[in-house]
């Protein structure tokens, strides 16, 4: 993605973020990332998983405080909103169920996550606080986007299926598209040379 600059979003509590406390509802992290992040048009949003529903509840924010909407919103392995059923009981598990629960509906976790307590306590405050936000999260009412959205998935992944996937269609007035790759709930792993240049192809294009 050559003429693309790609930015992360790195909440509390992760990477060089560690030792700050975790954003554990999706209110606070929605207006952490409208508030802290300066997004210059023209750009897009993607989120996998937890987070697609963020990249939505941010276009909605921004839309919100009357700013440039994204070019295209990206939307990964997460279910429409109103096709979304949270688990309370996720999170509150102890450390052992929780691995053996995410190794079922996701596949193997790394070994270091099994094998190292002190890794574990590196990484789950901040896993619990993701699940959290899912448990409690609430999808805002509101009138569908004006952007273009383009959903992916993996044709194997036991969490979303591509009827979830293809709701999203009425939560946009302008074009749709849904994506299928070979794989899992992290099928980008096998295809990110693929998706990279789908992104680079869709923003020239839509650039212009």
């Amino acid at each position: 993605m050559n003429d693309c600059e790609v930015w992360g979003v790195q909440p509390p509590g992760r990477g060089r973020r560690v030792a700050e406390e975790p954003i554990t509802t999706m209110p606070a992290l929605v207006a952490a990332i409208a508030d802290e992040v300066e997004l210059i048009p023209p750009y897009a949003l993607f989120g996998h998983s937890l987070g697609a529903a963020v990249a939505y509840e941010v276009a909605l924010a921004l839309r919100m405080r009357g700013r440039e909407p994204p070019l295209r919103l990206y939307l990964s392995a997460h279910e429409a909103p109103h096709l979304h059923h949270p688990d309370p009981s996720l999170p509150l598990l102890d450390d052992a169920l929780l691995l053996a629960e995410l190794e079922q509906q996701y596949g193997a976790v790394p070994e270091e996550l099994r094998d190292d307590p002190e890794w574990r306590a590196l990484v789950f405050p901040a896993l619990r606080a993701d699940l959290r936000i899912l448990a409690t999260y609430q999808p805002s009412p509101a009138a569908p986007l004006s952007c273009p959205i383009v959903v992916m998935g993996g044709t194997e992944d036991t969490t979303v299926t591509a009827e979830d996937l293809a709701a999203w269609r009425t939560y946009t007035t302008d074009a749709f598209e849904l994506r299928m790759f070979a794989g899992g709930h992290f099928y980008f792993r096998e295809h990110q040379q693929d998706i990279e240049r789908n992104f680079a192809a869709d923003l020239a294009r839509l650039a212009r």
